[in-house]
């Protein structure tokens, strides 16, 4: 029996797309704010995190996290969300290797906890639904990382036990949690390293040969 793994769970932001924090820097940046001043407000503040989770599980809308947000930085909620992550890009090595493990078998899923859908939707124009074999966006489903059902929910999408899965996402704390249910986990850091330990993991190549 290969001890390789057959199904395959990626984060969205921050493993498909560009890191988020240069873009949340070139955001303060343009806003004139202080350097770090969106990620206190927002990211470690208490109220700036309950909003956040309220976003992420779909109790609130994105257009009021930025009516409620935007006065914490002092700057305008028109758009907030998609000025803050404007100069997100897609990370092409990780979908082009996505791609791969799903054309060698693979089950690839996405799990990504949401930052509301409108006005700006950070998946657009990435294909999700016709790309990969299931697809759990937090506030649909009514759950955020790291609550076990939310990677449960994934797992019956995919038909597939903890124990056959990996699970990639650049945020330490939603690996550990899905390391505690049977997955096997990847911190995502540099494509390449990613890449690198997805290979041995699922026991395929990910890159094209040159």
């Amino acid at each position: 029996m290969s001890s390789h793994r057959t199904g395959l769970v990626l984060d969205f932001g921050g493993v498909l797309t560009t890191p988020l924090l240069p873009a949340v820097l070139a955001f303060e940046q343009r806003e004139g704010l202080a350097q770090g001043a969106c990620i206190n407000a927002l990211y470690m503040a208490a109220d700036g995190v309950r909003l956040t989770h309220e976003l992420e599980r779909g109790q609130i809308t994105q257009a009021e996290w930025n009516a409620a947000a935007a006065p914490k930085l002092g700057v305008s909620p028109d758009n907030l969300m998609g000025r803050i992550f404007a100069d997100l890009r897609p990370e092409q090595a990780l979908i082009a290797a996505a791609a791969a493990a799903k054309r060698a078998g693979i089950k690839v899923g996405i799990l990504s906890n949401s930052v509301g859908l409108a006005p700006w939707n950070l998946y657009d124009g990435y294909d999700l639904d016709a790309l990969y074999h299931g697809v759990v966006i937090s506030e649909l489903v009514g759950m955020r990382k790291p609550e076990p059902g939310i990677f449960e929910a994934m797992l019956k999408l995919l038909g597939l036990a903890a124990e056959e899965c990996v699970f990639v996402d650049d945020t330490e704390e939603y690996v550990q949690a899905a390391e505690a249910l049977g997955f096997a986990g990847v911190r995502a850091t540099q494509p390449e390293q990613t890449i690198s330990r997805l290979e041995a993991l699922l026991g395929v190549s990910l890159t094209d040969p040159h």
